[in-house]
């Protein structure tokens, strides 16, 4: 369908990724499951068939020419891209200490979760530029506001998210025509929040497929829980 949106979700094999998805497919949009893993992003987008248009696209957002690769494939399967969601993410076991954390693990945890969501942004621009209200949704975390101050939990992690709040405003200002926006899903039962989070994974899609679809347009380079702008 010509009129038919389209969306990319990338770190979509499971966790929020998967569901955000699963809803945004539900809704009609033709949506690209973005995976490094090409068996785990075919089996999830496979899986995904009954609820609506769902193909799998291999990129690994740590990898520039990765993320080449993706848009060049992309740019052969449609003329634009509606709407793009940053979710892919890594939360490593040793970041656990700001005082003993090492470089190595530090630089990996901000190239995929900061340095990845900007480039990917920066190679689908073209892409993104060609729809009339393109929106790009970074999933961001709590963990990455200054507001209240760190509390020590994966230093790191947190860094690369308050990182990405930056990006998210710099991409704002550089595409007035796109819907720009961080959010924060909340503590959630994946595998990267564990069992005892309080949020299920359809609670943690909620806000992101609300940005992805039917939030104000105008509403740009925010940071949002639960629909609410929240402080940086």
């Amino acid at each position: 369908m010509r009129n038919q949106k389209t969306a990319l979700v990338t770190g979509a094999n499971k966790g929020i990724g998967f569901e955000v998805t699963r809803e945004l497919a539900r809704m009609g949009l033709r949506v690209f499951l973005g995976a490094r893993n090409i068996e785990a992003g075919r089996a999830a987008a496979e899986k995904l068939q009954p609820d609506g248009e769902v193909a799998f696209l291999e990129i690994d957002v740590s990898d520039g020419d990765s993320i080449r690769r993706a848009a060049d494939e992309l740019t052969r399967q449609t003329d634009r891209l509606d709407v793009l969601v940053n979710n892919a993410g890594v939360l490593v076991n040793e970041d656990k200490d700001a005082l003993t954390i090492t470089p190595e693990i530090f630089e990996a945890t901000l190239r995929t979760n900061t340095l990845g969501p900007w480039l990917v942004a920066q190679t689908f621009a073209p892409l993104l530029k060609m729809s009339r209200e393109p929106r790009i949704v970074n999933v961001s975390s709590g963990g990455g506001q200054l507001e209240d101050g760190a509390d020590g939990w994966a230093p790191a992690y947190c860094v690369s998210k308050t990182a990405l709040n930056g990006v998210t405003v710099q991409l704002a200002a550089a595409l007035p025509k796109c819907a720009v926006n961080s959010v924060c899903p909340g503590w959630v039962r994946t595998g990267m929040g564990g069992e005892s989070a309080p949020r299920s994974v359809a609670e943690g899609a909620a806000t992101i497929v609300w940005l992805a679809t039917d939030a104000p347009h105008d509403l740009t380079g925010k940071f949002i829980k639960d629909r609410k702008v929240i402080p940086w």
